[in-house]
């Protein structure tokens, strides 16, 4: 992806001096933090889980800090990547008669404070629906790349447009209801609908990869097999076999990765919102 030079969006929250810690997390510690991987990783409203952490009180510091080249480069990247999605939906709600209301992305390390609740860096990158926040800690880049085999500046760009799918979901009123049903049923339908929510942002995220392509000189060769690479790597069955469990999918809360490259690609072929209603398909 040609990002230098190019526009940076300035909805950019930078709280990477800023250190926070909540002393005291009740029902907290690595079992918290493994639910909310499973629930959030790369989408999904954490609110449910991240306030189960507790209410002990949080403390904040200010420190200075001093970002590594890589991060320099991911920060610059990412800014640019979300002023494409800007552009992007924009121009769709424009087209479906509404008007778009842009998120802010703040980034952090170790450890934030969002509307959502506490949440530490182990989570990876999600969105939070009542501050319209996406929240990422660069550090999470390396760990795509190093163990997930998924780097590359168009991997990194689609885990920032999956998080603005999360965004146009709520917007559209599509998270709300999802999770009104979810309390409504058991436990494997919660999770497909889970699923097919979390397939629509892979979709999503694939219409903004369609409209850059528009843009031309935009798109280098092996952009798109990175973004491909990243949304197989985040597969539920991809990640419960790297985790050395047996693959079970009733479990499944955010897609195989065959479901979530394929709902990428076809948001990245057709490029509209009705080719994205996962919520209708018979077959995901």
């Amino acid at each position: 992806m040609r990002w230098q030079g190019r526009r940076q969006s300035s909805n950019i929250e930078d709280r990477r001096g800023m250190r926070v810690s909540r002393g005291g997390l009740v029902g907290g510690g690595i079992g918290t933090l493994a639910i909310a991987l499973l629930v959030i990783f790369l989408g999904g409203d954490p609110t449910a889980v991240l306030q189960q952490a507790g209410e002990a009180p949080v403390a904040a510091t200010n420190e200075p800090y001093v970002e590594s080249p890589n991060e320099a480069q991911w920060r610059q990247e990412i800014a640019v990547a979300l002023a494409d999605t800007e552009d992007a939906w924009n121009a769709m709600f424009a087209d479906l008669g509404g008007q778009y209301r842009e998120p802010v992305l703040v980034l952090f390390t170790g450890a934030v404070e969002s509307g959502c609740g506490f949440a530490q860096a182990a989570v990876g990158p999600f969105y939070c629906p009542p501050d319209e926040k996406l929240y990422i800690d660069l550090g999470f880049f390396d760990q795509l790349q190093a163990e997930l085999g998924a780097g590359g500046d168009f991997a990194r760009a689609y885990v920032v447009a999956h998080e603005v799918g999360h965004h146009v979901q709520n917007l559209m009123g599509v998270s709300g209801r999802v999770q009104e049903l979810r309390q409504r049923v058991g436990a494997v339908e919660a999770n497909q609908l889970s699923v097919r929510l979390e397939l629509q942002a892979d979709c999503f995220a694939g219409i903004y990869a369609h409209r850059v392509e528009r843009y031309g000189n935009v798109l280098e060769a092996g952009d798109a097999e990175e973004a491909i690479r990243a949304a197989s790597a985040v597969g539920d069955d991809a990640i419960q076999r790297s985790a050395g469990r047996v693959v079970v999918p009733d479990s499944f809360t955010h897609g195989s990765s065959e479901q979530r490259m394929r709902w990428f690609g076809t948001g990245a072929r057709q490029g509209s919102v009705e080719a994205c209603d996962t919520f209708q398909a018979a077959d995901l």
